[in-house]
């Protein structure tokens, strides 16, 4: 472009026509990475592996025939009790909108949306600023909201040393006795992931703004979370994004893992996400019974 020609805007800035992108190379990421539709043992408080626990095979198989979208975390480990509050890590990059997410599911499933009794911990490195965020825009009350600060790397502090973010879990469970409690990762790389001593289940979030290129790249967040969720979907459009290459790319790395695709503009509940959590919730309250009975 001639240097004195008008720079492009945002609405004329459209993909390459005549590139088709690169097809994820799933064996070179499953080298690294552990591979879709695995069961991850469960740990303890301080991630060390517990005893060998069954897997309940036809609960399994009759999910997967109903095309219900589930986990493959364990619901319950020897330590939690499947009737103990749900746990729900949310990691992601830095302005994914994991933050937005988490107001989103707490307004949704919270007093105002299903009823549901919620708590939440985040994460930051030196601030309290995702606290002090769902705490202005008042989504739950302040005293069910903990502010986290790791002083480290984010990853460590929810899979490598997870005592400060179990602590304050536990405080909040024993204050409140919620049905759900979210724990909020501090913005991190595609290789974060939670311990499931800390938490039951894990979303991760990634962003179309990161271009299309985003799931292909794998990662254990992308590959193992119980759900990915693809967030701003609205600006597709303006980044020249392909939302199908995003779906197609996700669905080769992930197996039979959900996927959801979500615009926190056009559906501020974050519809899809909410539906999975109560789905999850309702699994594990099945399993309590069943196991009271």
């Amino acid at each position: 472009m001639h240097p004195q020609d008008p720079q492009p805007t945002g609405a004329e800035r459209t993909p390459d026509l005549d590139h088709t992108p690169a097809q994820p190379d799933v064996d070179a990421h499953l080298r690294f990475t552990e591979p879709p539709h695995t069961h991850p043992a469960p740990q303890d408080r301080y991630g060390n592996p517990l005893p060998h626990q069954d897997h309940d095979d036809d609960a399994h198989a009759r999910a997967h025939a109903a095309g219900v979208p589930h986990t493959h975390a364990p619901v319950a480990t020897p330590r939690r009790s499947p009737s103990a509050p749900l746990r729900i890590g949310i990691g992601g990059p830095v302005g994914s909108g994991k933050t937005a997410l988490v107001a989103a599911l707490c307004r949704a499933l919270g007093p105002e949306g299903a009823g549901l009794d919620m708590a939440v911990v985040t994460n930051d490195i030196y601030t309290t600023e995702d606290g002090d965020f769902l705490v202005r825009h008042g989504v739950l009350p302040a005293e069910r909201i903990t502010a986290v600060q790791t002083g480290a790397c984010p990853h460590t502090a929810i899979r490598d040393d997870i005592a400060m973010n179990l602590d304050a879990v536990e405080e909040l469970e024993d204050s409140f006795h919620p049905d759900v409690v979210l724990v909020e990762s501090g913005g991190d790389n595609l290789t974060a992931t939670f311990s499931y001593g800390l938490v039951d289940a894990q979303i991760f979030v990634v962003d179309v703004a990161g271009g299309d290129k985003v799931p292909r790249k794998g990662g254990p967040g992308v590959i193992t979370s119980d759900l990915l969720v693809i967030n701003k979907t609205d600006l597709a459009p303006l980044v020249g994004a392909d939302l199908g290459v995003m779906d197609r790319d996700a669905s080769a790395l992930r197996g039979e893992r959900p996927v959801a695709f979500t615009s926190l503009r056009e559906d501020p509940g974050a519809t899809p996400v909410a539906a999975w959590v109560r789905q999850l919730l309702a699994q594990r309250r099945e399993l309590a019974a069943a196991s009271a009975g």
